[in-house]
C-alpha cells in the first residue's frame, strides 16, 4: 500500500503520531471530506478526526464514484489500514452511516478488530427495507427529490451549469444507497450511538431504534434539534455530544 493511495482517502491532513484515538468520519451523499473540516476545533487534541474523502468529489473529482458499497469498502478497508494502528471509532451521516456499517464489519472479517465506539447519523438500520429508487428517474423528477431533501442548497439547484457537473455523482450515490443489500451477520461489540433531527421526516426515532440489534455493546439512541441534516445546522449540539461519547469510551478503556 502507496502513501499516495492513503493520501487519496485522506487528502492533505497529516496524521496526528499522539493521537491516541482516531475518528473516521465518512460522508453523506453528495457530501465531500469538506463536512468535517472543521471538526477538529470540537474534541481534544488526543481524538483525532480523519476526514474520510470518497472518489468523484474534492481532491478525487477524476475519479469515478462507486455505485456499489460493498465495492467501496473492500478498497477502503485496506488503503486505510496503516491508520487504524490504535484505537479507532467510526461516524457516518446519511449514507456515511451505511459506509462506516459495512466498513466495521469488513474490517472485523478480514482483519479481526472493531472500533471502540461505532456513531451513525439521520440512517435507518440497514437491515431495514431499502429506499425508494429515485437514481434513474428522469432529471426534472430527480431534481425535485433532491429539493425535498434539503441537503443541496438552493442556489445549488438553480445552478443549471453546476448542477449538471454535481448530477453524476449524485445519481451514482443515490445509487448506491438505493441497491444496497442487507447481508445478515453477528452484531458489533461496541457501544453503538445513533444520531437523529427531530424534525427528519425521512427517518424516525423506529428506523433509528433499529439499530439496537447491530451490538451486543450498550446502545443509545439520542435527538437532537433539526431536520435530515442537523450535521451543518446543529453542528455545535452535534459535536458535544459525539466528544462527550468519545471521552466516556476512552475512560472506561482505561479502567479496564
Amino acid at each position: 500500500m502507496t502513501d499516495t493511495r492513503l493520501k487519496a482517502w485522506l487528502g492533505f491532513h497529516k496524521l496526528n503520531p499522539n493521537a491516541s484515538l482516531r475518528l473516521l468520519c465518512f460522508p453523506y451523499a453528495g457530501g465531500s471530506s469538506q463536512i468535517y473540516r472543521e471538526w477538529q476545533k470540537g474534541f481534544p487534541s488526543h481524538i483525532e478526526v480523519c476526514a474520510i474523502q470518497l472518489p468523484g468529489r474534492g481532491h478525487r473529482l477524476t475519479e469515478a464514484p462507486f455505485t456499489n458499497v460493498h465495492e467501496l469498502v473492500k478498497i477502503a478497508v485496506e488503503d486505510l489500514l496503516p491508520i487504524i494502528d490504535r484505537p479507532f471509532a467510526l461516524f457516518g451521516h446519511s449514507m456515511g452511516a451505511l459506509i462506516a456499517f459495512e466498513f466495521a464489519h469488513l474490517l472485523r472479517e478480514k482483519r479481526g478488530i472493531e472500533p471502540e465506539h461505532f456513531l451513525v447519523s439521520s440512517r435507518r438500520a440497514p437491515h431495514l427495507p431499502s429506499d425508494r429508487i429515485t437514481y434513474n428517474l428522469p432529471e426534472a423528477e430527480f431534481l425535485a427529490e433532491l429539493s425535498q431533501l434539503n441537503g443541496t442548497p438552493r442556489e445549488v439547484l438553480e445552478h443549471p451549469e453546476l448542477m449538471q457537473l454535481l448530477m453524476p455523482l449524485l445519481r451514482a450515490d443515490f445509487e448506491l444507497i438505493q441497491t444496497y443489500k442487507y447481508t445478515p451477520r453477528p452484531p458489533l461489540n461496541c457501544p453503538l450511538t445513533v444520531i437523529g433531527g427531530s424534525e427528519d421526516d425521512e427517518v424516525g426515532d423506529e428506523k433509528l431504534a433499529a439499530w439496537r440489534e447491530h451490538t451486543t455493546g450498550h446502545f443509545s439512541l439520542q435527538i437532537i434539534p433539526g431536520d435530515h441534516f442537523f450535521i451543518n445546522t446543529s453542528r455545535q449540539h452535534l459535536l458535544e455530544l459525539l466528544a462527550r461519547r468519545l471521552a466516556n469510551t476512552m475512560s472506561k478503556e482505561k479502567l479496564s
